[in-house]
Order: structure tokens, then C-alpha cells, then sequence
């Protein structure tokens, strides 16, 4: 029986030596749990930092006294010592991995008892990650589930199950007690809990092997999973059930290349931190699955980095229902600490293989610390330690050293060598002389190019750029297996990094999740549904001298038509990053036929067309001597004055003192217009919100929602330059985790609401002094109705 408890905790702000500080000085809280409320915008370690206390009483029944009773900790940071009625009971020295403590023999049974937890949550540079300067914020609390579980004597205490091939599963079992006489049971079932498989064989530690199941495979497209329920049973009697998700995938690489179920398959990921806004860590499960959901449907990636730490099992969860492909790796950043500290790491190492590796979608384990330096002794233990526990996955570990020592089975490189002038990254045979090993971008762009989402377009499009440019020369040079750019959102950090307001504004979404321009690179990749968005408001104050010089579409359509006032300007196909499946297309011709409007004759449009399409480049007064020449002669052959070309050029170049200019960009796919989006000047705005649940659910834990709002125009495209105040309140069992005033940066902001313990309706209403209220509905039900 696993039972959370993560109602009804007191926390102390300072710990205290004091049986009484708890009740006088205790502070109900209720757990996914962060010790203080982080600011959006110059947060530091001072802000979450502390020795802190929690204290739970919970009932111990009568009848566990013939059971075992464990505590597990899903996740602490960052030491812990447990208490359990006053007695020391377990020590825990890592932030990023769960933990479990038996409980048996300390419990009153048929009373209360006190559940004590003594949390170090600054950074002790005597465990990982510390030691050093880190590039994140890592804030502190119990920020995980923490479940009570109630066990039989004999216990099913760890089963892994492997697929070798795709109808085959080794269950690898570990069983704790006597097994005499009892049996191991399986049943295989499928996603409507129908039996597909059955087998039983005699207890006892070690390796089972099922064979021909009559299973489907686990891919990106067709994540299909299995519930694995293994029974001991003695008799009539079940002992003790354990149930594993179990998805059928192989996973391997090659020298140069990733397959998946012997597919090839190139990875197009991003890297993740596990954090947000006002919140820390303590997102629930709700917000951990938002953010796997928003990495595969929104952004089309087909995997993710947990950087710099194995992350929360529900986004794992939600990564193997989705189909995305996971990469995770033990707490570090670049330091590598004394023979203690590396112990610890060689702990948090096997933690992390035992407590992830039934996930389908992990298919590469880190067990090198982020950017550190070689040592070789070190990195031959992690390894050994991975594959004794996992010999089904490979090992990898992110460096950015070249030729560096090769411990892992994987490459795995941080190529920040782009520039937005060279190749998007190193040729292989400079980054390793492994050629025989699979090498991974495991980090490119991020703090080479910050990039704000108030930013001129043009720096927002340049960041997109260079993700493309990353992205199609590791795929266009057949020797990259993937690539995982930095990164997905962005994020808070320390003193040493980061912008003056301490955020690291590296992501292709800002810190609630919002796109910038980058996001529709990414979006566009896949063809699930259609993409277009335009780098460009296409207003011409955002241009030197008013003359927009070209435009970028980020879409998954075969081509753009380009309309202006609905008449046709010109289609354009893509003609740059050739190895993306969808590559960005360029659109620098905003004149293309409209000038068949004149009735020139047909060679005296084409020639004004280039002259125009020159000054709308070079501008009027830097035309080049050849287009010079071609304008002269346009005037002497077809009796043109120099007036003439000054209105042309006004009414096709320049565009003011017209009417009012509408552009149309049109998707097209197999000849059809699949998409549209407009661009025209306005002052109409409106909020537009994001929602990543209107149903939340109250019960053992609290739920959440976040929401991600827009101020949009009137062609809903991001108000990007508006920075206005929003007040945010709320009614019914709902309140709002944040303040209650923020500011649109760059048209864009976010909050999250939180249930109260209650349930019924609920709203949260955003008011903005430019454009109309915005009212969302909530609805919180009784978990499990």
C-alpha cells in the first residue's frame, strides 16, 4: 500500500533543537513544497537557502505491526536527516534522487507518530552539484511527493524490466524475505486492462525471461505502453503485488547514428531545467507533465536533456506516454570534488540507474558531470556502475573538451563553436578521435546568442537562425547523432551569470513557457498539424530607413504565397537549410508581381522590378553602378522621369502615405492553403491565454495550473514591444501562486493557480487597462472522481 502524505506538514523557516518549535513556531504547509516564494526577476540562493524543519504526525494502524512500513522522499533538497519519534532514521545527500527509510521498528502502532525531517537546503559544497559556481538556481525544500508504504513481510523491493528485442522482457527481480514455497506471477496487460500474458515460475532473487509476447512496439509515433503486475503468491495467498509500465523498444547507436527499434532516427531535442517562476522546483505533477507535453506537441521535439539531473518521475511518465525521448544524467556542474564527494556521485549514479531505468523513453544515461574536467578513475566507476545495473543502455556524458577522454559508449559534446558567420558546428574528426563512438551536440547556442523576448525581431530571428544553422549542418554532415540545444525555456540564475536581472535568457520560450521567435523553428518540425509564423511584424519602423529587407517563415508547409492587400506578390519556396525536414524560407521579394497593377510592358517590369527590389535591399541612395545603369536606361527607353521612380519606389519600397497595408502569407501543402497569418498595422490588442488545465483535482496533494498570457494584436501576433501591468485575481477554492500585479515583458507573462483543499468552481480573472478582462474557469473535483 503506497499512501502519500502530502497534506498537513509544519515547517519551520530555521531549524530549531527544540521538541516544542514545531507546534509554537510552525507554519502549515502542504507538499510539493518550496521554502520561500521566488522572485520572476533578480532571485538569488538568498532567497531559498536555509536549514529548514518539516514535521508530519500521521496514524500508524494497528494492523502494519505484522508489515513493514517504509517513508519515501521523492525528492529533498538537498541533505536530509529523518527523524521518526525523535529517533535519527536515515540520511539522505542529494537533492535530484528519491529515498526510502524503513520505519518498522521505530513506530507507535494504534497511535500517532512524528515524522521529522531536518533539511539542508544551502549549497554544501561537500555533495553534488556543489562545490563550485553553477549555472541555475537550485533552490531547496521538499519539492517531491513524500509517500508512506506499507509492505509484507516478504517483499517484491525492486523489479526491472528490460527489452532485448521487441516480443521479448527480463525482468530482473530482487525479492527481500523468505520465498519458500511461494510463487512469482505475471501478468501482462495492455492499455485497456485486458490480460495479454500470463506466467508464474518459483520466487526468488534473479533474472526471468519472457519470450513471443504478443506486444506492439513503443516508438515516437505509437508510444504504446504495458502494465507488467508481478504477484508473489503463496498458496491461495498474494503476497505482496509490485506494477511496472513496461514500453517494447530497443535502443543502440553506431558510429555515427541513433536507432531506435533499428530505425535510424536523428535526435532534435532541447535541455530542460525543472523549474518556474515564484515556484522553485515545486512544480506538481500537472506542471511536470505541461512541460513534456509542450516539448513534443508545441515545440516538435523528439527528445529532451534532464540538465543537470535526473528530474521528476511524473515528466518521465508523461515523456513515455508522448513519445519523447529522454537523456539524464547525475547531478554535476563542470566541479568535481574530493574522494567523499565522488562517492556520492558514484551513489547518485546508481540512485539514478535504480529509479529510472524502467522508463521506455530513457534511452542514455550521463554518468560524467556537466563540462567537467577528464578523470578517468572517476568516470570508469560511474560507468561500471551504470552498465552493472543496466547493461540494456548505452552511457554518455556532456563535455566541452575536445578530444577528451572516452569513458561512456556516446560522445556527447557542448558545441558553442557558432558564431551566426560559420558552420553551425565542428566537424567530428575535430571534436573526437572516437570515430568508432556516436557523437551528440548535447548543448549549442543558449549563452552565445541570450536573447530576450522583448528584443528587437531581429535578434529574435537571428536566434532562431542559429538554432537552424546548429540544427541542419550536424544533420547535413552524416556524423552527428543528434543534437539538444540549450534550451528550452529561460531561467534564473546566479550572481556569475545571466543578465542583470540574474535570468538567463537563453531559451526559445521565456520562463512561463511563452514562444519567441526560436520556438517556431522547432514547432515547424514536426507534421502533426500545419506551422507558419513570420519572423517579422512587418512594420517598417523595425527597418534601417523603413525598407524591409527580407522575412522569415518558420513553417512545415511546402511553400509561402505572399499576398499584399490580397494581391498576389510571389510564392517562395525554401532555398537555405536543406537538411531540415522543414526548413525556414526566406521571403525577400516584396514586390514580386504586384507591379503587373502599372501594365508595364513585360520588359519594362521586369527591369523596374529590379531596380526596385535593389533599393528595397541596398536602399535608393547606395544602388549599385549596375542597377544604376539598368535605372537609366528604364528612363530613356520607356520615357520615365526621375519623379516617376521616386513614386514607384514610395509606393513599393517605402509604403507610407498609402493605404493601409495588409500582408497575407498563405501555408501551402500539396498545393493548397493549409495556414494563414496577416500583418498590418493596428492598435487593437487583446490577452490571449494558455491554460495547461481548466479541471483540477483536490485530494492527498494539491493541484495546479499554469497559465501562459499573450497580449496579442489585432492579427494575433505577440504585442512583443507593450510592456503593461496585468492585475490577477481570483474566486472560489483557487488562489494564485505569484503576485497578484505583474508586467507583460515583451507582450508575454505567466502565472499559476493552486487548489485551497476545497472543491467547486473557480476563476481567476486578468485585467489589462488596454484591452478587454480575460476571464478563465476552473472547475476542482474530489481526486479520483
Amino acid at each position: 500500500m503506497m499512501e502519500r502524505i502530502d497534506n498537513d506538514w509544519l515547517f519551520l523557516n530555521s531549524w530549531q533543537d527544540d521538541e516544542d518549535a514545531f507546534e509554537r513556531d510552525g507554519i502549515k504547509v502542504r507538499l510539493p513544497h518550496c521554502p520561500k516564494q521566488i522572485p520572476l526577476h533578480d532571485a538569488s540562493p538568498d532567497d531559498y537557502e536555509g536549514i529548514y524543519g518539516y514535521q508530519k504526525i500521521f496514524m500508524a494502524e494497528e494492523s502494519w505491526q505484522k508489515q513493514r512500513v517504509f517513508v519515501q522522499f521523492d525528492g529533498a533538497a538537498h541533505i536530509a536527516d529523518v527523524y521518526c519519534n525523535g529517533k535519527h532514521v536515515g540520511h539522505h545527500a542529494c537533492g535530484y534522487t528519491a529515498f526510502r527509510i524503513e520505519l518498522t521498528d521505530v513506530l507507535h502502532y494504534g497511535s500517532e507518530n512524528t515524522l521529522t525531517v531536518k533539511l539542508d537546503a544551502t549549497e554544501n559544497p561537500s555533495v553534488p552539484p556543489f562545490g563550485f559556481v553553477i549555472d541555475y538556481l537550485t533552490y531547496g525544500g521538499i519539492y517531491r511527493d513524500v509517500w508512506l508504504d506499507v509492505r509484507a513481510k516478504t517483499y517484491l523491493k525492486d523489479i526491472y524490466c528490460a527489452t532485448p528485442d521487441l516480443t521479448s522482457m527480463d525482468a530482473l527481480v530482487q525479492i527481500d524475505g523468505n520465498t519458500q514455497d511461494m510463487e512469482l506471477s505475471l501478468s501482462l496487460r495492455n492499455d485497456k486492462d485486458e490480460e495479454i500474458f500470463a506466467k508464474k515460475a518459483p520466487a526468488g532473487n534473479g533474472h526471468f525471461r519472457y519470450e513471443d509476447l504478443p506486444v506492439k512496439p513503443w516508438d515516437l509515433d505509437h508510444p504504446n505502453l504495458y502494465t507488467a503486475v508481478f504477484s508473489l503468491i503463496k498458496g491461495e495467498d498474494i503476497i505482496d503485488t509490485k506494477c511496472i509500465s513496461v514500453g517494447f523498444r530497443t535502443v543502440h547507436f553506431d558510429s555515427d547514428s541513433f536507432y531506435l527499434n533499428g530505425e535510424k532516427v536523428f535526435l532534435r531535442g532541447l535541455n530542460r531545467h525543472q523549474c518556474w517562476p515564484y515556484l522553485g522546483y515545486a512544480g506538481t505533477a500537472s506542471l511536470q507533465k505541461e512541460d513534456a507535453r509542450i516539448l513534443k506537441e508545441e515545440l516538435g521535439c523528439n527528445a529532451v536533456r534532464t540538465s543537470h539531473y535526473p528530474q521528476s518521475q511524473d515528466f518521465v511518465d508523461a515523456c513515455d506516454r508522448l513519445g519523447l525521448l529522454v537523456f539524464t544524467e547525475i547531478p554535476g556542474w563542470q566541479h568535481i570534488g574530493d574522494e567523499k564527494w565522488k562517492q556520492q556521485a558514484i551513489t547518485n549514479t546508481e540512485d539514478m540507474i535504480v529509479q529510472y531505468r524502467n522508463h521506455p523513453s530513457i534511452f542514455l544515461w550521463g554518468v560524467r558531470i556537466n563540462e567537467s574536467q577528464d578523470d578517468d578513475d572517476f568516470y570508469q566507476r560511474t560507468n561500471a556502475a551504470a552498465h552493472a545495473l543496466d547493461p540494456y543502455r548505452p552511457t554518455s556524458g556532456v563535455r566541452y573538451l575536445q578530444n577528451s577522454s572516452l569513458l561512456e559508449d556516446v560522445y556527447a559534446f557542448n558545441d558553442f563553436s557558432h558564431d551566426g558567420s560559420d558552420a553551425g558546428c565542428r566537424k567530428k574528426k575535430d571534436v573526437t578521435k572516437h570515430s568508432d563512438h556516436a557523437l551528440i551536440i548535447s548543448e549549442a547556442n543558449g549563452h552565445m546568442f541570450p536573447t530576450k523576448a522583448f528584443d528587437p525581431q531581429s535578434r529574435r530571428e537571428e536566434q532562431a537562425l542559429r538554432h537552424a544553422r546548429v540544427l541542419n549542418d550536424a544533420m547535413a554532415d552524416g556524423q552527428h547523432a543528434g543534437v539538444f540545444q540549450w534550451c528550452m525555456f529561460d531561467y534564473a540564475t546566479h550572481k556569475d551569470f545571466g543578465s542583470g536581472d540574474r535570468i538567463c535568457y537563453h531559451g526559445v520560450m521565456d520562463a512561463f513557457r511563452n514562444p519567441k521567435t526560436a520556438a517556431w523553428l522547432y514547432a515547424s518540425q514536426q507534421d502533426d498539424h500545419p506551422v507558419l509564423a513570420l519572423s517579422s511584424s512587418m512594420d517598417i519602423g523595425d527597418y534601417p530607413a523603413g525598407r524591409i529587407d527580407h522575412v522569415y517563415a518558420f513553417t512545415n508547409c511546402d511553400s509561402v504565397r505572399l499576398y499584399q492587400n490580397d494581391v498576389f506578390v510571389k510564392e517562395f519556396k525554401p532555398t537555405e537549410y536543406k537538411a531540415l525536414k522543414h526548413p525556414p524560407i526566406r521571403m525577400d521579394d516584396f514586390i514580386g508581381d504586384l507591379l503587373k497593377q502599372e501594365h508595364f510592358a513585360p520588359k519594362q517590369e521586369e527591369l523596374i522590378h529590379d531596380c526596385l527590389l535593389a533599393a528595397q535591399h541596398d536602399g535608393y541612395d547606395h544602388l549599385p553602378a549596375h542597377i544604376k545603369a539598368k535605372l537609366v536606361w528604364v528612363m530613356m527607353r520607356y520615357h520615365m522621369s526621375f519623379q516617376d521612380g521616386v513614386k514607384l519606389f514610395s509606393k513599393y519600397v517605402g509604403g507610407w502615405g498609402g493605404s493601409t497595408v495588409v500582408w497575407r502569407a498563405d501555408g501551402i501543402k500539396n498545393g493548397k492553403a493549409v495556414i494563414c497569418v496577416k500583418r498590418a498595422p493596428g492598435t487593437k490588442l487583446h490577452l490571449h491565454t494558455t491554460v495547461s488545465a481548466n479541471t483540477l483535482y483536490e485530494g492527498d496533494v494539491y493541484d495546479m495550473a499554469s497559465v501562459r498570457i499573450q497580449l496579442m494584436d489585432a492579427c494575433d501576433d505577440i504585442a512583443s514591444y507593450i510592456q503593461l501591468p496585468i492585475a490577477l485575481s481570483t474566486e472560489g477554492p483557487l488562489e494564485i501562486v505569484g503576485p497578484h500585479l505583474a508586467t507583460l515583458e515583451g507582450g508575454l507573462s505567466g502565472t499559476y493557480v493552486k487548489t485551497t483543499g476545497q472543491t467547486g468552481n473557480a476563476k481567476l480573472r486578468i485585467v489589462c487597462e488596454q484591452c478587454e478582462p480575460v476571464e478563465i474557469n476552473f472547475t476542482i473535483c474530489e481526486k479520483g472522481n
